[in-house]
């Protein structure tokens, strides 16, 4: 009689003798929401469909960063009670966190009650890209560099400074300066080392330009393992920068006179064989297949504009003459493109959209990049506007980006191009959530207006 097998993932833990295992999710926003369960609680969790899986309260779906509950949303919401949603462990996720005594971990995805994907689920988002790009036989591969400031606070001081003022954890402006480096080395060391054996391993780390700020770049994988690993650094850098008294921050722009904090992607297609992008007869090395896939992106970018640009801040960053691109171009290793071309070898020949910030949610900007360019090659589009040369040169008459959260999402919400790749549930799902984040900041009262009016008007 044929037995099942068992998963190794499974056998480790169980071999472990482990008596719970931390489990988490990703909300809209990009932030993992997780608990802890008990090793019974978890074998169940872990069993085939349909017996497996846990109940998850939908509301992380239904509530902002802050926890204040949507009022606008339809799939999720009041009328509905926030009941529980159906959490489906990813066995081949499985790592152990060294920070937490090596507890064995897990990320989960949401499925609806027949096994099917949940329209809102982050992951499972990127999953839909996926699958429609594995249809064009193609494997999107990626890599994520993350730029955040670092402070000398904790949740504790942060609440008692009442948001105003963090201390840098170091002074000035020192770009891969050494010196900095080592004033704080056993930091640095952790992430480096720890994000290693967390199965989130970092190919560069250096400090960057500005107070306390430092940049990361995750090491190319395919897309689905990419994400998970950009969720699990911009988490795990912060419960390991807790542990020395340090508070990272991937928040866009904090503040007006320093640069912002980007989150780039780099991608290319892979066929299980060779890189796709790379074709040494192509004009700069270009492939056709890569002509097509950045045409796409640089068509369709602005359309997914909210899921790079998430929140009020997002756009604080698109300051002209900063290192964030304003408008959707390209150029060869231009770093003022939104769009950069890397022409190397036939393995490194690759595209690096700099648009994203650091405040994204992995799932969606890698989904909202590889749509646009996908869709680029679906339908064979030609790559008709000319390369920018030094700073904008040549971009005179392309349009800006816009520079407000409303006005990317009434795009993204009417977006042909979105909702065929995305679905529309979920598309006017996210939609509503980032129209909810503008109209909390319509109502805010900020210290901007209290220093501009309380004393003169």
């Amino acid at each position: 009689m044929a037995t099942s097998k068992v998963h190794p993932a499974l056998k480790a833990v169980e071999k472990s003798g482990a008596q719970k295992v931390k489990v988490a999710v990703s909300d809209i926003d990009g932030i993992l929401r997780g608990k802890y369960l008990h090793i019974d609680k978890f074998k169940g969790a872990a069993e085939p469909y349909p017996a497996g899986g846990f109940g998850f309260c939908d509301v992380v779906f239904g509530w902002d960063s802050s926890d204040q509950c949507y009022d606008n949303t339809s799939v999720t919401g009041w009328q509905h009670g926030f009941p529980d949603a159906l959490a489906r462990l990813d066995l081949n996720t499985a790592r152990n966190v060294p920070w937490d005594n090596n507890v064995p971990f897990f990320i989960g995805e949401f499925v609806n009650s027949d096994g099917t994907p949940h329209p809102l689920c982050p992951r499972q988002t990127l999953k839909k890209v996926l699958k429609r790009a594995e249809k064009l036989g193609v494997n999107p591969m990626c890599g994520m560099e993350f730029e955040w400031f670092n402070f000398l606070e904790d949740s504790h001081s942060w609440q008692h400074k009442k948001g105003v003022d963090p201390t840098p954890l170091t002074p000035g402006m020192f770009g891969y300066s050494l010196l900095r480096m080592n004033q704080n080395r056993e930091f640095f060391n952790a992430i480096q080392d720890e994000m290693l054996q967390f199965g989130v391993p970092i190919e560069g780390l250096h400090t960057e330009t500005g107070p306390g700020v430092y940049e990361a770049a995750i090491a190319f994988s395919d897309a689905l393992t990419q994400a998970d690993r950009a969720i699990l650094f911009k988490t795990g850098t912060k419960e390991i920068g807790a542990r020395f008294g340090i508070m990272p921050s991937f928040m866009a722009k904090w503040n007006a006179a320093l640069p912002g904090c980007s989150g780039h992607i780099h991608q290319s297609l892979s066929d299980g064989k060779k890189n796709l992008f790379a074709d040494a007869k192509g004009r700069h090395g270009m492939s056709k297949v890569f002509e097509s896939y950045l045409a796409g992106q640089v068509a369709h970018l602005m359309e997914f504009a909210p899921m790079f640009w998430p929140t009020i801040n997002s756009y604080k960053r698109l300051v002209d003459g900063f290192w964030a691109p304003v408008k959707p171009t390209w150029g060869i290793d231009n770093r003022t493109a939104s769009f950069r071309v890397i022409s190397g070898s036939p393995k490194s020949t690759r595209l690096e959209t700099r648009c994203p910030g650091a405040d994204v949610n992995p799932y969606l900007a890698m989904a909202a990049v590889i749509a646009a360019g996908l869709d680029g090659v679906e339908k064979g589009m030609k790559l008709t506007a000319p390369a920018i040369h030094g700073t904008n040169g040549g971009a005179e008459n392309i349009p800006r980006a816009p520079r407000t959260l409303i006005e990317t999402t009434r795009n993204f919400q009417q977006s042909k191009v979105a909702r065929d790749w995305l679905g529309d549930t979920f598309v006017d799902h996210f939609a509503a959530t980032r129209e909810w984040e503008w109209r909390q900041w319509l109502d805010g009262v900020t210290d901007w207006e209290l220093k501009r009016y309380f004393e003169i008007i």
